[in-house]
């Protein structure tokens, strides 16, 4: 039973996209950037063995200590693997390379697919006061993804502006319903944003053209430009809102966090 004395906990939002390549993890970090610019807290879980978000955010693989697979197959305290970046407001549960044996190991365990719900929900996340909590799934619909989307209240879905982008959409949607019906029964698409949009390339507008009409309001009015400051960002190990803040791509993550945000408030 839950304590009704505890204080409301952070929004966990799985950021989400099967297909590699499509700015899910410089989403992760942008957005987290963004929203803290914005005065909220937030945790960056790296859910993805290759770790890019933790580089993204300075932290070396020997620097990460206590990780994701700690806090998942070692039962390790919340508290023991959440570390500070160098991004004000911005912490991040740091992942390494250990985590590409998670999903062997986790087929034997009976809480396989609650095991990170479990994690985010223990009574040491409230301390840290966390507005949102932003999961970095890896690019697959491995069991690492299944236990973001149980764990999360939404999914946020990293749409890269290129032919056959929507078709790699359905099997992604089979698994949230699937989530939905059998361990979630309240996790929604919290929507699905545009990346690497060129608007000089016609491809672009008709991916954006085919995406507005098939899902409607749920793609973001936001759409994250192509954009060489987002490319360059990652090679400081910096959010491209500390590299270059007036870029297009700063400007587009800001206004993307404004409007989830704005789409937070209007579900409350």
């Amino acid at each position: 039973m839950s304590d009704p004395t505890r204080p409301a906990g952070p929004r966990i939002i799985a950021i989400a996209n099967q297909k590699g390549g499509v700015g899910k993890t410089t989403t992760a970090i942008n957005l987290a950037a963004a929203l803290a610019e914005l005065g909220h807290r937030v945790l960056v879980v790296d859910l993805d063995p290759q770790g890019n978000a933790s580089t993204g955010f300075g932290i070396e693989p020997q620097h990460r200590g206590l990780t994701t697979y700690d806090l998942l197959i070692e039962d390790a305290a919340l508290q023991d693997v959440i570390r500070a970046t160098d991004s004000p407001s911005v912490w991040i549960c740091p992942a390494t390379t250990d985590l590409s044996s998670a999903d062997i190991q986790l087929v034997s365990n009976e809480k396989r697919s609650h095991l990170l719900y479990d994690a985010l929900r223990q009574p040491a996340i409230d301390s840290f006061g966390f507005g949102f909590v932003l999961i970095d799934c890896p690019p697959s619909l491995s069991l690492l993804t299944v236990n973001a989307m149980v764990a999360a209240h939404s999914v946020l879905v990293p749409l890269q502006a290129e032919f056959f982008a929507l078709e790699g959409l359905s099997q992604l949607m089979l698994t949230i319903r699937e989530v939905r019906q059998t361990a979630n029964q309240n996790l929604r698409i919290e929507g699905v944003v545009l990346t690497m949009h060129d608007m000089r390339n016609n491809l672009s507008q008709q991916v954006e053209n085919d995406a507005r009409e098939t899902l409607g309001d749920l793609v973001f009015t936001t759409v994250v430009p192509r954009n060489v400051r987002v490319s360059e960002a990652p090679s400081y190990a910096v959010p491209v809102l500390t590299y270059d803040s007036l870029s297009k791509g700063s400007v587009a993550y800001r206004s993307l966090a404004r409007e989830l945000l704005a789409r937070t408030m209007t579900e409350a």
